[in-house]
């Protein structure tokens, strides 16, 4: 709601013209003092009469105090001392700041939250006639309304659910404001404050279960490892042969690191043939150096 103003450029631009007019007639005796004073009232009168309303606003109209309608937007006349135009009714989306400070919530953790409202007033008539001071009112009732649904939330909906709890709030205010021709088209959750030592402890808490979930990974695939290898065991049970290969790849892996050194038993030379696959595992290392 725009306070009402009296005069404007328009207004004032014509008020100093009519005196001016007036005033020169008066200068060359033209016209009496009497006539004077009656022309000043004149133009003053004249001058409240014109009054402009911006694109976006509705002008309410009293005439002796009772209402008689809505002017604007754009240049309009009123008839001066019996009209008064009350208020600049602004019609377009306004948005509110509004908090719950120190609220419970259902699981009782005192909670601090911030929200916003976006609104409008689509009945200037209903705004003006059926409450006062409507910027107001919205932001109690949207503030009483939050706090009620703080109270009705454990602190994990509230944090999980911001959404759901923002259209919640929004159907609310709009079953309250629509009477007054008022719409609140969108509620926002701007932030949710818990105290600090709760903050630590659900953070630790987060930790804890991230790392209960490393571990049953790991063990999951500790445990697929084992089954791997149960089955390998199985192939290599009755097949020496393919044991043999397997163990030589192993160590022809191993020889391959430069600087590396493999420590096997005696035994394995024999059954293997490691010392003609270490000779030429040297003779290629020699070859790559020079």
């Amino acid at each position: 709601m725009k306070a009402k103003i009296f005069f404007n450029p328009i207004s004032i631009t014509v008020l100093l013209v009519l005196v001016a007019a007036f005033s020169g007639l008066y200068y060359f005796e033209l016209i009496s003092t009497v006539i004077l004073i009656v022309g000043i009232i004149l133009s003053l009168l004249i001058a409240s009469a014109i009054h402009i309303a911006d694109q976006w606003e509705k002008a309410v109209v009293l005439r002796m105090g009772r209402y008689v309608g809505l002017r604007g937007p754009g240049l309009f006349m009123v008839i001066p001392i019996i009209d008064r135009v009350d208020s600049l009714i602004d019609q377009r989306v306004r948005v509110t700041d509004f908090s719950a400070e120190e609220t419970l919530t259902k699981d009782t953790v005192p909670v601090n939250v911030d929200a916003v409202v976006y609104w409008t007033v689509w009945d200037v008539e209903k705004a003006v006639l059926e409450v006062q001071q409507y910027r107001k009112a919205i932001s109690f009732i949207a503030q009483t309304g939050l706090r009620d649904i703080i109270g009705k939330h454990e602190l994990a909906d509230l944090l999980q659910e911001r959404e759901s709890i923002a259209e919640a709030l929004q159907k609310t205010l709009d079953e309250h404001t629509n009477p007054w021709g008022i719409t609140c088209q969108t509620v926002g959750i701007k932030d949710i404050v818990i105290p600090l030592a709760l903050a630590d402890a659900m953070s630790k808490q987060a930790q804890a279960e991230r790392e209960r979930q490393a571990r049953v990974i790991l063990g999951t695939a500790e445990t697929e490892i084992a089954e791997k290898f149960a089955l390998a065991s199985q192939q290599y049970i009755n097949n020496p042969v393919a044991l043999h290969l397997r163990g030589m790849n192993m160590l022809f892996e191993g020889l391959k690191e430069k600087g590396s050194m493999v420590i096997v038993p005696s035994s394995a030379l024999d059954s293997m043939n490691l010392g003609a696959i270490g000779g030429l595992t040297a003779f290629d290392k020699g070859q790559e150096g020079s």
